[in-house]
């Protein structure tokens, strides 16, 4: 299958890296600099699970190339509305679009564009940075990618998906239940990057303070009643298990939008805690942890 990559960063980068390190047919789409860095020191992956220097393919946006028959997509959501035009053109009649992103609103801004037929579902846990020299720099065990289709089915183009997909040095798995997977990492992701930004500490030290905890409990169960107000397909002791989850964090452990805060970087306030919040107040359901979130958020846009 031809894959293309929509950048060559942390995520994109290591990824669709692995794929290419097994022999896949991967070009990826960047801007003029980052192609520049490529052509010059090759995409350079630096990982406990093995290092690697590689010479990939790579186009320009607007470049002429035939459609892909796989679109793994990973940007910022931010960067969403620029990264579709980007990739517009290579989109095929039977083309895959497999977005990373975290959330769930990115899936009605590519349905609008693409269709609901051409978007599958797809995730991913990994800890890795691009350092100042164009390196992806991925340091530990956390390597997964999961995918699937959005119905569950096992349909003949993600099993093609799939072969293409196994035998790398990531972990690249097909799963059963992609869309609720989607959900619990949303809830996951929501709470840690929530309370990390809002207290401005690793997960250790908030967790040890018993009103940061209680914090971290709350958050989890105002967004758990949003998500059950619309019937998204979360397990029924979710809270139980991504509490005992955020538990197992190590001591030191900052959210990447807590990273991105530090650096002074945009963040995702509106596709993760304002999609929520629009839901809240709709439904009239009170969720003033979340609130709070989103203000501190939204001020800090504004600063920035």
């Amino acid at each position: 299958m031809r894959i293309l990559v929509v950048g060559a960063g942390a995520v994109g980068g290591y990824f669709g890296g692995r794929l290419l390190e097994k022999g896949e047919d991967v070009t990826f789409l960047v801007r003029a600099e980052r192609k520049k860095q490529l052509d010059k020191i090759g995409l350079v992956i630096e990982s406990i699970h093995g290092n690697v220097t590689l010479q990939p393919n790579t186009i320009l946006a607007g470049q002429l190339a035939d459609p892909f028959d796989v679109i793994l997509l990973s940007t910022k959501a931010y960067h969403l509305e620029g990264a579709i035009d980007s990739f517009r053109q290579y989109v095929g009649e039977e083309t895959l679009i497999l977005p990373l992103l975290n959330g769930m609103l990115h899936f009605d801004k590519l349905t609008a564009v693409f269709g609901a037929e051409k978007i599958i579902g797809g995730l991913c846990f990994i800890e890795s940075t691009l350092d100042r020299d164009g390196h992806v720099i991925q340091s530990s065990q956390a390597q997964r990618l999961l995918f699937g289709e959005r119905s569950g089915e096992k349909s003949e183009r993600i099993l093609k998906l799939e072969g293409a997909f196994s035998g790398t040095k990531a972990d690249i798995l097909l799963s059963d239940n992609i869309y609720q997977e989607l959900w619990h990492k949303y809830l996951f992701i929501a709470t840690m990057s929530g309370i990390t930004t809002l207290l401005r500490a690793p997960i250790g030290p908030i967790r040890d303070e018993e009103s940061g905890r209680d914090a971290i409990s709350e958050l989890l169960r105002e967004i758990v009643s949003v998500m059950k107000c619309i019937n998204a397909p979360i397990a029924d002791e979710i809270e139980t298990i991504q509490m005992r989850q955020i538990d197992k964090l190590g001591y030191q452990m900052k959210s990447s939008m807590q990273r991105d805060m530090e650096k002074n970087l945009s963040v995702e306030a509106d596709h993760l805690h304002g999609y929520l919040l629009e839901i809240a107040r709709k439904e009239g359901i009170a969720v003033p942890v979340l609130e709070t979130i989103y203000a501190n958020l939204k001020v800090y846009e504004r600063m920035i």
